[in-house]
C-alpha cells in the first residue's frame, strides 16, 4: 500500500507544469516570449503552453530570446505550436 501511495505522489509531482521547475532565467524568456505573441490571436494558455515548449528546446547557453530564435528554428516552432494546439 505504502508503495503504491509513493508512487501515485511520484507520479503527481512529475505531472506538475514545467514552469514550476523553470529557473528564473527561464521564467524570463517564457514571460517575454508571451508578451511577444500576446497579440497574435492565440488564447493565453495556447501561447504560454507554446513558450515552454520552446523553452524546453533550446539550449541552456542560448542568449537569444525564444522570439528571435524561433526565426531560424523551424521544425521547433511547428512542433511547439502543434503541441500547443495553435495550428
Amino acid at each position: 500500500m505504502k508503495l503504491a501511495i509513493g508512487t501515485l505522489c511520484l507520479v503527481a509531482a512529475l505531472s506538475v507544469a514545467p514552469q514550476a521547475f523553470a529557473d528564473a532565467d527561464d521564467v524570463k524568456w517564457i514571460n517575454q516570449c508571451i508578451n511577444d505573441n500576446k497579440d497574435e490571436g492565440a488564447k493565453a494558455a495556447v501561447v504560454r503552453k507554446y513558450c515552454e515548449c520552446m523553452n524546453s528546446l533550446m539550449d541552456a547557453s542560448e542568449t537569444r530570446s525564444i522570439t528571435q530564435w524561433e526565426k531560424t528554428h523551424k521544425k521547433e516552432r511547428d512542433e511547439c505550436s502543434r503541441k500547443a494546439g495553435w495550428k
